[in-house]
């Protein structure tokens, strides 16, 4: 029987494939670095300059600890209403950093709080405004992954989407929202 990946295993699966090239151009740079101290450091100095471009970027993540912060203080915001809501917090990336279920929420809250919050920081927007932009492009609910209902709101740092958070599980979107807004208010 064959067995289909994920999406997300065969995003994972490629990064790994990746690391292994990158592990293998790395260990090449290692091994020529034997070369005399001289010679090796006029030729690091100069490739930087020679190339005129940046070959890394630097980003910006969640810690756990902020992350459990902001989704212990959205599904506290829910407690305190009566809703039994599940919360995901995911990275820039989409990937899931944690998933807290509420007592008693209802088992599709799981994958919906997840689905919500890649959607948010997908888009760098509440998943709120993206329900509307379907009725003009009605195919965006296609793209794997995304859930376009309230209850999704993005982390940014300057301006940059840097985490989404997703809850569901309340009785509309727009409570699941103010719940994910309030995780989020909590990293301020």
């Amino acid at each position: 029987m064959k067995k289909t990946l994920s999406r997300r295993a065969r995003v994972a699966t490629g990064g790994a494939v990746l690391a292994a090239v990158a592990a293998g151009t790395f260990g090449t740079v290692a091994a020529n670095a034997s070369a005399p101290a001289s010679a090796q450091d006029s030729a690091v100095a100069a490739a930087p300059v020679a190339a005129g471009k940046r070959d890394t970027t630097t980003s910006t993540h969640l810690t756990i600890d902020a992350a459990t912060k902001a989704a212990q203080a959205a599904l506290k915001a829910a407690t305190k209403e009566g809703q039994r809501v599940t919360v995901a917090v995911v990275d820039r990336n989409g990937n899931t950093i944690l998933t807290l279920r509420g007592d008693g929420a209802g088992p599709q809250s799981y994958e919906s709080a997840e689905r919500k919050a890649y959607t948010a920081v997908s888009w760098n927007a509440p998943t709120s405004e993206l329900e509307g932009r379907l009725e003009s492009a009605p195919n965006l609910k296609d793209i794997p992954g995304t859930l376009f209902l309230g209850g999704g709101v993005p982390v940014t740092a300057g301006k940059a989407p840097i985490a989404g958070i997703g809850v569901a599980g309340a009785p509309s979107g727009a409570l699941d929202e103010k719940f994910a807004q309030a995780g989020a208010a909590a990293l301020n």
